[in-house]
């Protein structure tokens, strides 16, 4: 958060949420102001002020959407007194990232992630690097202090990222939790 900015206002932060809503079930890519404005109780004049152009909202959405990520790893954190490890870790993640009532955020997500690649200098920039930032972070607290610091310990979380978000689109794609979970389970028993 910008410290030399304004809180948001009561009515900013009320159709942010309901713009959040909206676009967990209509996703960004094609987000049209005159639609939104209509399903969440706006004009696009009053959207336009309040986020200062249609690039802010977008921007304004998915700080919101990682607000949600970055609130589980601060759970995740919270939880253990001492690092309890990647395979702990990563199936905590793995039935939080799996769970049917996320799937629209993890959608959201996935959209987000593939257009920060294809348009980083848009409103999606640095969305991607900074999502695999903050989950290397968190599992890299999961991991034994010697372990953290080494090239193999960074390797591994690196592993363990990367399959878990592979198994997240196949999940996306396919809708089987049972065999994902199951090479879930199978990547991080080894």
């Amino acid at each position: 958060m910008d410290p030399t900015k304004p809180p948001p206002s009561a009515r900013q932060t009320e159709l942010l949420e309901r713009a959040y809503a909206y676009s967990l079930t209509h996703g960004l890519a094609d987000l049209s102001l005159r639609p939104l404005a209509t399903a969440i109780g706006s004009s696009p004049r009053v959207l336009l002020f309040l986020f200062g152009s249609k690039d802010g909202l977008i921007r304004a959405l998915l700080a919101r959407a990682r607000a949600d990520e970055l609130d589980l790893l601060r759970q995740l954190n919270s939880r253990y007194d001492e690092p309890p490890g990647l395979e702990v870790v990563g199936r905590e993640l793995w039935t939080w990232l799996a769970a049917e009532e996320r799937r629209p955020l993890m959608k959201l997500w996935v959209e987000a992630y593939g257009r920060s690649l294809v348009a980083p200098d848009g409103p999606w920039a640095d969305f991607a690097s900074s999502t695999v930032d903050d989950w290397l972070d968190l599992l890299a607290t999961a991991q034994p202090a010697g372990e953290r610091g080494s090239d193999r310990g960074q390797a591994r979380r690196t592993g363990v990222l990367a399959m878990l978000r592979g198994a997240l689109l196949d999940l996306l794609a396919t809708g089987d939790l049972d065999r994902t979970t199951e090479a879930v389970n199978g990547y991080l028993a080894d």
